[in-house]
């Protein structure tokens, strides 16, 4: 998947000799938490909600309410921005800047194309509904969650009992994380009916050394939100 299909292309920028007052009631009436800044069209750092409050006057500093608007407009912010901002190209794949954010404990990207003019922004939302969309859960699948051999031709076993009955393969994940020497897990999820999938998960457990860990589907309604 590349980023290019998940990021945003609709983003607000600021200039570097942009007051700090007007950048922060930018943010506050998009509801959004950070802004790439550009000098004469090109990206040289991004200003965070956190840099804005940073750099605001405390509530209790002795200064009244007049000066605190006449240092905030006159603070520009190119001198509160975080110059070290990290991007990526827009060719490069989705997981290679869902790594870089985890590595470098960041919530957004600023996408570049290949003549670093800024044309997106990727957020840790948009990497999440690529993962949805390429897990096919969505869909109402129905999954397996197999441990097999580790070993070629282990996984085709499984799509050649899946090929039998015709179904459709929405998405093969595959993890080496805590299974057993020699082994792998398989994540697969499918497009059948629960008489035909509760069929096939009897055949892919009756292979040698293949074990179901889980088989079913999750339960979409009713979702946990807090906005009950």
């Amino acid at each position: 998947m590349l980023i290019r299909d998940w990021m945003a292309t609709a983003i607000l920028t600021v200039d570097a000799n942009t007051s700090v007052m007007r950048a922060t009631r930018t943010m506050k009436e998009n509801n959004i938490r950070r802004l790439p800044v550009l000098s004469h069209g090109k990206l040289i750092g991004v200003v965070t909600d956190r840099d804005l409050k940073e750099a605001s006057p405390s509530s209790t500093s002795e200064i009244d309410i007049h000066e605190m608007y006449y240092l905030l407009s006159e603070m520009k912010i190119k001198d509160v921005m975080t110059d070290k901002c990290i991007s990526l190209k827009q060719d490069d794949t989705l997981e290679k800047a869902a790594l870089v954010m985890l590595k470098e404990r960041i919530s957004g990207i600023m996408i570049l194309d290949d003549d670093e003019n800024l044309v997106g922004l990727l957020s840790e939302t948009d990497i999440l509904r690529g993962f949805i969309a390429a897990t096919g859960i969505q869909d109402g699948s129905y999954q397996y969650v197999i441990e097999m051999p580790d070993k070629p031709g282990s996984t085709t076993k499984v799509i050649d009992i899946l090929r039998k009955k015709d179904v459709r393969v929405l998405s093969i994940l595959t993890s080496f994380n805590e299974t057993s020497r020699g082994f792998k897990t398989v994540a697969i999820r499918i497009y059948a009916d629960e008489a035909t999938a509760r069929e096939l998960g009897d055949e892919i457990n009756g292979l040698e050394n293949y074990t179901i860990i889980f088989q079913g589907k999750d339960e979409l309604h009713n979702l946990p939100s807090k906005r009950r």
